[in-house]
């Protein structure tokens, strides 16, 4: 049974964040680390699991992650080429400067949000991803200064969602990393093929009444529903990347078009046929 992985950030001698682009599209690495995390990512459509939240992002993404909140790589499963730039703050970023000068409030309340984890969108998501692509070009003392700059443009975004509601689902998590790590491994694995509340709640040691109490606290929904939102989601996925909406349906373990079609509008707010018309017809 495998656990959240905690993973071990190393710094540079000498510098305070670090700055490197990842390839892990064939890793499920649900993983959590101390150090604060901004990520921003190209690609056509990926998932974003963050805590208790999942959902899609369409040809990028920009999230601002707080110390200790489990996430999945945000490039797992990517079909098509994509980059993806990371940037790991140590636990001690600028020491208590944040924490005292008044110059940083805005930056000191970024931070206090990023513990739900932030996504950002629009105008300020493509103005970071450029300002995000010509740090490598940067000295060290340049590239401190030009991040404090995307935090404090970060600080005052209002194109911003928060994606953990319920403050308490991070620290729930941490304190089962086993559990969690397992069933969400499952649920990835098996989504396609109708997960069995029994055989995940054998997986974690559970009865399956006492998994389904453990399930409903822990992120809020049902196992089904939770199964049926991370299908919906993984569709979105498939009719982003040009695929049809029946070979999406059989592709994530429908057997019913129609249920498929209802499920879909049900969650989305659209039937899937609309929705990969006007993904297709945006310019984002």
């Amino acid at each position: 049974m495998n656990e959240i992985q905690l993973e071990r950030v190393d710094f540079e001698l000498g510098k305070s964040f670090k700055l490197f682009s990842p390839r892990l599209r064939n890793t499920f690495l649900w993983h959590y680390h101390p150090e604060i995390e901004l990520v921003y990512v190209q690609a056509d459509a990926g998932i974003r699991h963050v805590g208790t939240h999942i959902s899609t992002y369409t040809q990028s993404d920009l999230v601002f992650i707080g110390s200790n909140i489990p996430h999945l790589n945000f490039d797992y499963r990517l079909r098509s080429d994509y980059h993806q730039i990371v940037i790991q703050l140590r636990t001690d970023f600028l020491g208590e400067a944040i924490s005292i000068s008044p110059e940083f409030s805005a930056i000191r309340q970024l931070f206090k949000k990023a513990d739900q984890g932030i996504a950002f969108t629009g105008e300020t998501k493509a103005i970071v991803g450029e300002k995000l692509a010509k740090l490598g070009q940067l000295n060290s003392y340049k590239q401190l200064i030009e991040l404090m700059d995307i935090f404090n443009l970060l600080a005052h975004a209002s194109d911003v969602e928060i994606l953990n509601t319920n403050q308490s689902s991070k620290h729930f998590i941490l304190k089962d990393k086993i559990r969690m790590g397992a069933i969400y491994e499952y649920i990835d694995a098996n989504f396609h093929q109708k997960p069995d509340v029994n055989v995940v709640a054998a997986k974690v040691h559970l009865t399956t009444a006492a998994f389904c109490r453990y399930f409903k606290r822990q992120t809020n929904m049902t196992f089904t529903n939770f199964v049926n939102q991370y299908r919906i989601e993984r569709a979105k996925n498939l009719l982003m990347q040009g695929n049809n909406v029946t070979e999406t349906c059989y592709a994530i373990g429908f057997e019913s078009l129609s249920y498929f079609n209802k499920l879909f509008n049900k969650i989305v707010g659209q039937n899937p046929s609309d929705f990969k018309r006007n993904y297709s017809g945006k310019v984002l």
